[in-house]
């Protein structure tokens, strides 16, 4: 907002309460450092139009579902001798890989692991670039045109007989997705603090007629705005590019033969990649390159990306309330990380079909688009914290792992029914999906100001991956020791219960004030200068 003009501090309401110096410091030293970077419209709605392409439609939806698709073909009944007997309905179905005959749905989270893992590795090394210099606008270039060149590649690949090649596109496809997402994400608290009217209130609590307390509420729903706008955005875009692609599956008859629904599947992740390149043009000409940290001395970018991890590691220890949603953004992440991952699994009851899973996806986006703006309105009618919000969609990720945890017990529910497939789309799109915005947020709120980009860089990339690597690998051993896929969901159930008890203890007054102590110390040490 802009200030019509300046009054007399002194006759501020809040004249007279306790000075704002380190108000004043924090956000000046962030001031300086950014210089006159002010978020335009503009570059706002490039920053949600570049979330419209970046959607997960080739890497993270039609990419898995195609490699699942060539598993499947090319997978035999395990009662059967090798390669007699295809895979069927109410059959297994496996393939020899890295030296074992597996369920393809070991495979997939096997695959799923070692994709993650490369991920963890990958981000400890240039994640922390996001932080100094100029470097993640370019890094988030990179990465977004790597992944359009896999998504292009998937085009070679339309025959079961080539599904080791679809190991290695779709590794590389989440890879490249990812680390694209991450690094556009990175961008998200400078993006939000740079606003016209988060500036305004700094400037009003900087004048004597707002307090620091009502600025950081005023910042909070503002990035809370930010995050859930961007999602809906996405969500509506998402919808327009399903709708064409229908028109797509029809002109390519694929009712007619499964070499027809192979090969649409592998046009649908290269029009994604092409549609994705389109609306990341504007955000990569419009973002404006924000200075970061500089380094310090004796590190270099190959070394700074391990100093900083353990640096941040350390500070965790301090920062108690940072550190226990850490604990809890690690363990829940690895529960809707492999819930989401093996869910997926169920899609065979629909044989794979590419209209079908397009379809699915357009009930899945529309129910999105409708949970993240709605728990949006809800909350900024009613003024709701960021960790209430979290609390009450956490429910909903646990009820997931109860309607899966039912089919121990029953061959009648429990993903096992096509009615099911379109409620659990609808199911996650309203009350689950909502957890990809306010957990980010969630970040935010937890992190040290002038060292934003680290934290996230911890939160996101390192923490995040190393629960989306470590889960897929256990469940795909409980999978693989036990032979029944069933088993999981009590260990996934189990897991999402004891991590709700670390965010219950997350103080966000107290954050706010380790954080404080922590800019101040880190100041004297210079250790992120």
């Amino acid at each position: 907002m802009e200030l019509e003009h300046v009054r007399d501090p002194s006759t501020s309401p809040v004249a007279n309460r306790p000075n704002n110096d380190s108000f004043n410091d924090k956000h000046n030293s962030a001031a300086s450092a950014n210089g006159t970077n002010t978020t335009s419209r503009y570059e706002l709605w490039a920053f949600y139009l570049y979330y419209v392409g970046n959607n997960g439609l080739a890497g993270f939806n039609f990419g898995p579902s195609q490699f699942q698709n060539l598993l499947y073909l090319a997978g035999y009944d395990p009662s059967q001798p090798p390669f007699t007997a295809p895979c069927g309905t109410g059959t297994g179905c496996v393939l020899p890989y890295l030296g074992k005959t597996r369920d393809i749905n070991s495979i997939v989270l096997l695959t799923n692991g070692i994709s993650f893992a490369i991920q963890a590795i990958l981000m400890l090394a240039i994640g922390a670039w996001a932080d100094y210099g100029q470097w993640r606008p370019y890094i988030t270039i990179i990465f977004t045109l790597l992944a359009v060149a896999v998504s292009f590649a998937w085009i070679g690949v339309e025959d079961p007989s080539k599904w080791h090649i679809g190991v290695i596109l779709y590794v590389l496809g989440l890879i490249t997705y990812q680390g694209a997402l991450a690094f556009w994400t990175a961008a998200f608290p400078g993006l939000t603090r740079d606003l016209p009217e988060v500036q305004g209130s700094v400037q009003e609590v900087q004048l004597g007629y707002k307090t620091p307390q009502d600025h950081s509420r005023f910042e909070s729903l503002s990035r809370n705005r930010v995050s859930n706008v961007s999602f809906a955005v996405s969500s509506l875009g998402e919808i327009v590019i399903l709708a064409i692609m229908v028109g797509i599956l029809e002109a390519m008859k694929i009712g007619d033969s499964s070499e027809n629904n192979t090969k649409a599947f592998s046009v649908l992740i290269a029009f994604s990649g092409g549609v994705w390149l389109l609306c990341a043009l504007p955000w990569f000409l419009l973002e404006k390159r924000r200075p970061g940290l500089a380094l310090a001395p004796g590190t270099s970018l190959l070394t700074i990306g391990f100093r900083q991890t353990y640096v941040a590691a350390r500070e965790c220890f301090r920062l108690k309330q940072t550190f226990l949603y850490l604990i809890f953004y690690f363990l829940m992440g690895d529960v809707l990380n492999t819930t989401v991952i093996f869910t997926k699994s169920p899609f065979s009851v629909v044989s794979y079909s590419t209209l079908q899973l397009t379809l699915l996806l357009v009930v899945g986006i529309v129910t999105q688009a409708l949970g993240i703006y709605g728990f949006w309105l809800v909350q900024k009618a009613y003024k709701i914290s960021t960790k209430k919000m979290l609390s009450f969609n956490f429910i909903w990720i646990l009820v997931l792992t109860v309607w899966g945890l039912i089919r121990v017990h029953t061959d009648k529910f429990g993903f096992k029914n096509v009615w099911e497939i379109w409620l659990y789309q609808a199911f996650c799109g309203l009350m689950v999906c909502p957890w990809y915005a306010y957990s980010q947020t969630m970040i935010s709120e937890v992190s040290p100001l002038p060292q934003r980009f680290l934290f996230f860089a911890l939160f996101s990339v390192v923490i995040g991956k190393t629960s989306a690597f470590i889960g897929p690998l256990v469940s795909s051993a409980i999978i693989t020791a036990s032979g029944d896929n069933n088993t999981l969901f009590a260990f996934l159930f189990t897991l999402g219960t004891v991590s709700t008890m670390f965010l219950h203890f997350v103080d966000i007054e107290k954050s706010r004030a380790e954080c404080d102590q922590f800019v101040a110390a880190e100041a004297n040490r210079e250790a992120f200068k």
